[in-house]
């Protein structure tokens, strides 16, 4: 049986990327893996995640793109760079607060 362990990062938090050059803010957050197998299987055996950790829904950017990514906890780092997303979805679900951190826009749906 897998057993889930408390998250480590938090919605709204920037994190980077342990291996590849993107970075992004969570927008959501699963307990453990909760994707499909074929998705999981596509990433090299060698690299491949535990799926008994948090993964996390990402508005990432890249120095070329935007997308949506999904990560396991041990493959992010806090990013302390100050830099905004500039991910074009981050206004509609979130609000940037004084720190220049990141608010959930509506709470009550996370």
């Amino acid at each position: 049986m897998i057993k889930a362990r408390t998250a480590k990062f938090q919605i709204g938090q920037v994190v980077r990327h342990r291996i590849f050059s993107f970075r992004g803010v969570i927008f959501d957050i699963d307990p453990e893996f909760n994707n499909t197998e074929e998705w999981w299987l596509s990433i090299p055996e060698e690299v491949r995640p535990h799926k008994d950790q948090p993964f996390y829904h990402l508005l990432a950017e890249n120095a070329e793109s935007e997308y949506v990514a999904y990560v396991s906890e041990q493959n992010l780092l806090p990013d302390d760079s100050g830099e905004p997303v500039r991910h074009s979805q981050v206004a509609e679900i979130f609000v940037k607060d004084k720190t220049g951190g990141y608010r959930p826009r509506n709470p009550s749906l996370n």
